[in-house]
């Protein structure tokens, strides 16, 4: 039997060993030792062994979740460190999964890790899922956000998500079982380019410890029965004024059943692109006359072709790479600085991963200028794709 609440049965009695391992979690006033029994027994599913995952899945582990599921495609950089503490210097180069295992077994090696090293969509999600009693997201993207509320309501798995950026941090439960889902929260996606990633935004590290903890405490809750899971509810945190905010939000009476999953890509505007020097839009399939890819853009620079290439990144980030020959105007003087833009040649403007170039075209489009594109992905990709020696970040 489990109690009012309790989302996975007890498992098998626990060793006296392990009962002296969690002997100070025992201790907790309404946590006894079914409700560890239940954590062993729990298989927990988390997307992304980043920022949040390196906060959340160590404390699973530590907490006594039997068997913890991760999915990731990345390798470890040097810029994840700073904030991915479940990796160190010598995990560079190495798949953050083989990473995030061997953290895992350095904790407890009871603690069973199976690892997804594959991107997650609408053809592979419910198969993985179904082996898992709850989800954790911790991804840095949209699509990834929506395909796992909606891939947890048609499931009938609970949700627990998060998100960072900046200095700021949200966490909430989705279950529709049970309550409204991401979806009643936000409807609709933002429109692409509006809201930069942490690798744009940037991120304070310990939002992401934050964040992370309460997710975990989340899932803790959901499994064992204990507490009030924040489903319907919330929780905001500012790292600058140091505070919370919790905010309800209920079931929308406009939105539409979830019932099957779709492209998650177009839903939320994200735009593919083959190596062609105009890029097609996923979503009509027409071309693109907005952006280059990294592969044209080094044909176009090895043919010496009449171009302005234009570095909007901040100064920092150009220490770190650049891609030559280039002019450097930074975002925020980009429009005092309009007569340094050319209009006799093609220009093509770049930043780290593409989001802020776009606000810059759009920007320079008002301005007049009918020659200008930016480059996909930004240095990110032409570094990863047309010139590998350029460090990555």
């Amino acid at each position: 039997m489990r109690p009012r609440g309790a989302l996975v049965p007890v498992g098998p009695p626990l060793s006296p060993q392990r009962l002296a391992r969690y002997s100070r979690q025992l201790a907790l006033p309404g946590f006894d030792e079914d409700a560890q029994r239940r954590l062993a027994a729990a298989r927990v599913l988390v997307i992304g062994a980043g920022g949040l995952g390196s906060a959340t899945i160590p404390y699973l582990a530590s907490a006594g979740v039997g068997t913890i599921g991760v999915v990731d495609t990345d390798v470890v950089e040097l810029s994840n460190l700073h904030r991915q503490t479940a990796h160190g210097m010598a995990d560079i180069g190495r798949s953050k999964l083989d990473s995030i295992r061997d953290t895992v077994n350095a904790i407890d090696p009871e603690i069973r890790v199976e690892l997804h090293p594959e991107h997650l969509d609408s053809n592979n999600i419910l198969g993985i899922l179904a082996n898992y009693d709850l989800l954790l997201d911790g991804s840095d993207n949209f699509p990834t956000r929506y395909l796992a509320n909606d891939a947890a309501a048609i499931s009938g798995t609970p949700l627990v998500w998060g998100a960072i950026l900046r200095y700021h941090g949200q966490v909430s439960v989705a279950w529709a079982e049970r309550g409204p889902t991401y979806r009643d929260l936000f409807p609709s996606p933002p429109a692409p380019g509006t809201v930069p990633s942490c690798a744009d935004g940037g991120v304070l590290p310990s939002v992401c410890a934050v964040i992370g903890a309460i997710m975990c405490s989340e899932a803790i809750k959901l499994i064992t029965g204990i507490g009030e899971p924040l489903i319907g509810s919330v929780t905001t945190y500012d790292a600058l004024s140091g505070t919370f905010r919790d905010i309800a939000y209920g079931r929308s009476e406009d939105a539409a059943p979830i019932t099957e999953l779709i492209d998650y890509d177009v839903f939320c505007g994200t735009i593919s692109h083959d190596d062609s020097e105009t890029p097609r839009d996923a979503a009509s399939g027409t071309e693109n006359h907005d952006v280059v890819d990294s592969v044209a853009l080094s044909r176009m620079l090895e043919r010496g072709e009449p171009l302005q290439l234009v570095d909007i990144r901040e100064p920092f980030e150009r220490a770190i790479a650049i891609i030559e020959p280039s002019d450097f105007i930074p975002l925020g003087s980009l429009r005092g600085r309009l007569d340094e833009i050319r209009k006799d040649v093609p220009v093509v403007l770049y930043c780290h991963h593409g989001v802020r170039s776009e606000v810059a075209l759009r920007m320079l489009r008002e301005c007049g200028f009918d020659n200008v594109r930016h480059l996909a992905g930004g240095i990110d990709a032409y570094s990863a794709t047309a010139d590998r020696e350029l460090a990555r970040y």
